[in-house]
């Protein structure tokens, strides 16, 4: 790496902070493989998405008042009142659910060319705390309104946690705050959504491209490109983040704010996915909504919890369902990352796990009817039979794998 001996503010900088060795280290002269498509755009567009996040949270936080009295009452002042309060407030919440759908096609990405493989192993485990993080984080936030659906929301996924044995109750209470959910929930919620939770996703996220810079990005062929190094010592498949990274995110940015404009200047309900029409009812402890089912990006691991009879049961599948993930580098043993050199039967695994998963969601949305709950059983064995056959897959030698290229091809 090459270090800066420029004069002016620049040098005055660098001989106290190391920004251009920063910038050289993970920007500048960070070589990534010449084959990346469009597939790799979503790492990119999660940070985006991070920050349009953080600076709208920052100034709903200006006239949001986080107290049963006035929560629900705030929040209509600053759709009302508040001067471009209404475009602040369709931005968060759109960003909400666009940023669990770059982030769970980021995932998917990774499973397709085999991202979370050795030396990758704890950059897939930072990823997957990533999106704990983020689930927590949604969670929280979608209370802070203080509307029918998030009030009852709330009341039934904190009493999931009182299925817990012997410490379930009291488990139950203690994120509560109280003996029912009030002013103190919302209160600690508010705390934690708009402090304590996004400290520790910036420096998850820190964390992964740390890692990713430490042992190099995969590609779409899976081959190691630090294998291969010209007399200048850099990868001979691999180019300067910037300026052509850059530039290629940067299409991807303006292709994704394009969509995301839409939804919020003609759409920002979405349907009623990104924002239940029971929401814009203040909270009533003594009136059940006909239908309580979460967000969208909740729904695949609540249909996962309905598709189990047993209470404690569904509990157990719904926690399963994400720890199971962090286990995948291990789970797969096969000799091969990338889908494009791996066997039909991968290849078909992966499809049913992706079509299982999008019919998870359809069904944690819709009311728990006796179809409903067959199918959502159903998609809940493709679910984790998925993680089951590529254990069995790979680790018995059944696999039969397509010979890899030495180098990147451009595919």
């Amino acid at each position: 790496m090459s270090e800066t001996k420029s004069g002016g503010l620049m040098g005055w900088i660098d001989a106290r902070f190391p920004a251009t060795k920063m910038w050289n280290e993970h920007i500048g002269e960070y070589y990534a493989p010449k084959n990346f498509n469009f597939w790799y755009y979503f790492g990119s567009l999660a940070l985006l998405v991070l920050v349009i996040q953080i600076l709208s949270g920052i100034w709903l936080t200006m006239n949001y008042v986080p107290s049963g009295a006035e929560a629900f009452t705030s929040v209509e002042y600053i759709m009302r009142d508040v001067e471009w309060g209404w475009l602040i407030r369709y931005i968060h919440t759109t960003g909400a659910s666009a940023f669990f759908v770059v982030v769970y096609l980021h995932m998917f990405r990774a499973l397709m060319y085999g991202s979370y493989q050795k030396p990758r192993e704890l950059l897939w485990i930072f990823g997957c705390l990533i999106l704990v993080a983020l689930m927590a984080e949604a969670f929280m936030g979608y209370m802070l309104p203080w509307g029918q659906m998030s009030y009852w929301g709330a009341q039934v996924i904190i009493n999931l946690f009182a299925a817990v044995p012997v410490i379930g109750p009291d488990l139950a209470m203690w994120i509560r705050g109280d003996f029912i959910i009030s002013e103190i929930t919302l209160n600690r919620f508010f705390a934690l959504h708009v402090v304590a939770v996004p400290l520790a996703i910036i420096f998850l996220v820190v964390a992964h491209i740390l890692a990713l810079h430490e042992v190099g990005s995969n590609n779409p062929d899976g081959v190691e490109i630090k294998k291969d190094k010209g007399e200048d010592g850099n990868p001979k498949d691999g180019i300067p983040f910037h300026p052509y990274y850059t530039v290629k995110d940067l299409f991807g940015v303006a292709v994704f704010l394009i969509f995301f404009s839409i939804v919020v200047f003609f759409m920002p309900d979405f349907f009623g996915l990104f924002i239940e029409p029971p929401n814009f009812e203040p909270a009533n402890p003594l009136v059940t909504p006909d239908h309580i089912a979460p967000v969208w990006y909740f729904a695949p691991y609540y249909a996962i919890l309905r598709a189990i009879p047993d209470t404690f049961g569904g509990v157990v599948a719904m926690g399963a369902a994400i720890v199971i993930l962090f286990f995948l580098p291990w789970l797969d043993r096969g000799r091969v990352r990338s889908i494009r050199y791996r066997g039909l039967s991968f290849k078909i695994a992966l499809g049913l796990f992706a079509i299982g998963f999008v019919l998870l969601t359809y069904l944690g949305t819709q009311p728990a009817t006796g179809l409903n709950t067959l199918l959502s059983r159903v998609g809940t064995v493709i679910y984790f039979g998925y993680f089951a056959f590529l254990f069995i897959y790979t680790a018995f030698g059944l696999e039969r794998t397509k010979p890899v290229p030495e180098r990147v091809t451009m595919k």
